[in-house]
């Protein structure tokens, strides 16, 4: 059942969403050679407390980290350690979730450590503005499958696969609800998008094939083939109008 989100509802997921992008803010100055996905960790943890939240994926089924810290071919969900140190050249999804008032706010955006390659620069571009469009076609009238086939048409014509295996998906009271959301097009339209519907929309994008394995810590996602993946997210609100972005300053 896809839940519907009271004006004073959204208004709750707008502040935990601000204290996600206010946290991206503070990790993106940290982001440099010679950091551990620890000290992200740490930081990111004491960053989100500080504004009166907890984080999201703290023993999220078992998950150790207060963000999850992807690096280069890993996909999702990698775990934060102290023997993760970034390197030149790397990129980094981090992937953040608060949980204020009873709701939570849920965003993701990859960066580049220091300089990086042509390529992985421009997997981050793409990535990112597959995600605005998707974004663009949540709309109240439109069906789910408008999100996922703009962000699949926009992300495979400039020669990149989305993966198959993860999703978006609804985020409310807890981090997944329904509906789920994928980055391709279905063979069914998919259900009407209504206001008060709260999405996270999240691509994720890889430079190679789509095909996606789990390491043996039963939790990072790397692609197949080894090559760069890269991951962006936030969380939206349908309304009557535009699209209504609740995780950004």
């Amino acid at each position: 059942m896809i839940v519907i989100k009271s004006k004073n509802e959204i208004a709750i997921m707008r502040e935990a969403g601000r204290i996600v992008a206010e946290v991206e803010q503070v990790l993106r100055e940290k982001v440099k050679p010679g950091v551990t996905t620890a000290d992200l960790d740490a930081l990111a943890y004491a960053s989100i407390t500080q504004r009166g939240a907890t984080p999201s994926f703290k023993g999220y089924r078992g998950f150790p980290g207060s963000i999850c810290t992807s690096i280069n071919q890993e996909v999702v969900h990698g775990i934060p350690s102290k023997r993760r140190v970034l390197n030149e050249g790397d990129i980094i999804a981090i992937d953040i979730g608060a949980t204020l008032k009873g709701f939570v706010g849920d965003g993701a955006f990859t960066l580049g450590v220091g300089n990086v390659s042509d390529s992985a620069r421009r997997l981050m571009q793409v990535t990112e503005a597959a995600l605005m469009v998707g974004i663009a076609q949540a709309r109240a009238g439109n069906h789910l499958d408008d999100i996922s086939g703009a962000v699949q048409d926009y992300a495979e014509e400039r020669g990149f696969s989305l993966v198959r295996e993860y999703v978006g998906h609804g985020v409310g009271r807890t981090m997944h609800e329904e509906p789920q959301i994928p980055n391709y097009r279905q063979d069914k339209r998919g259900p009407v998008l209504k206001p008060g519907m709260t999405l996270a929309i999240e691509p994720m994008v890889n430079e190679g094939r789509w095909e996606t394995r789990t390491l043996r810590d039963k939790w990072t996602v790397v692609t197949k083939d080894g090559k760069l993946s890269a991951h962006f997210e936030h969380t939206v609100a349908v309304t009557e109008g535009e699209p209504d972005i609740l995780t950004r300053l």
